[in-house]
């Protein structure tokens, strides 16, 4: 990552950029967009390629959607982050700082585990998700979107300078495809191949949000049922490896 930063503060954290994998450049009209390592594995793979985010990526295999997420399911598969923006966060106070950004609870993390987590406005809302690490050589480390990659970045520095200077979010398990609630808001919602429903996420009020409570949902002006369930929908079934 060219844009590195460092940064001390006299709480004790500092925030150090990851460097970004090597980038091959493309030739003639797509000269703009950047190669990961992996490029020539997704073509020899039947990668369709697509520009994201200034990067030349794979937006589907030869397989369908639908085999690509059972065979993760099922077995396991790899995510290039190389692309994507990547933080190391040290110091005596990275928990503290990691934890007003974002929601999860950080400090509960074991040495070398992660958490898929989101960042917050100062209302609450969403702004991108991420995943949080916890390394055993000491320090956070951070994977957010390339396609947010400044304004992730913007939001850690100005948290910095602030530490410096001084609803509920719930799951659904959806009902004869049924994805919009009627109490609060929906803010993602899909298909799931694994448990052959509909699952969406969204905000209900707190008195709403516990699991097993039903809520009446909208979908396409029809009234069905919906259930607040727990996440992840499927249980993890990865380890990791030392």
């Amino acid at each position: 990552m060219q844009r590195a930063m460092g940064m001390m503060a006299p709480l004790g954290f500092r925030l150090q950029a990851v460097p970004s994998a090597p980038r091959r450049t493309l030739s003639c009209a797509q000269d703009v967009l950047r190669r990961t390592p992996l490029y020539d594995f997704h073509l020899a793979h039947g990668g369709k390629m697509v520009a994201f985010a200034g990067w030349s990526l794979p937006v589907q295999y030869q397989e369908s959607h639908v085999d690509s997420h059972l065979h993760t399911r099922r077995h396991c598969s790899l995510f290039d982050v190389s692309h994507m923006l990547q933080t190391k966060i040290l110091g005596c106070d990275r928990v503290k700082l990691m934890e007003s950004l974002v929601v999860g609870d950080i400090a509960e993390l074991r040495p070398n585990q992660g958490t898929l987590s989101l960042f917050t406005n100062e209302a609450g809302g969403i702004l991108d998700d991420l995943i949080v690490t916890n390394t055993s050589e000491g320090h956070l480390y951070v994977v957010s979107n390339a396609g947010c990659w400044d304004k992730d970045l913007a939001l850690m520095q100005d948290k910095v300078r602030e530490l410096k200077n001084r609803g509920s979010d719930v799951g659904l398990e959806i009902v004869d495809n049924a994805l919009l609630a009627l109490q609060g808001i929906v803010t993602s919602g899909c298909p799931s191949p694994c448990l052959k429903k509909n699952v969406a996420m969204g905000y209900v009020p707190f008195k709403y949000s516990q699991p097993g409570t039903q809520l009446l949902v909208e979908v396409r002006r029809k009234q069905q049922m919906a259930v607040v369930s727990k996440m992840p929908f499927v249980p993890t079934n990865y380890y990791t490896l030392k």
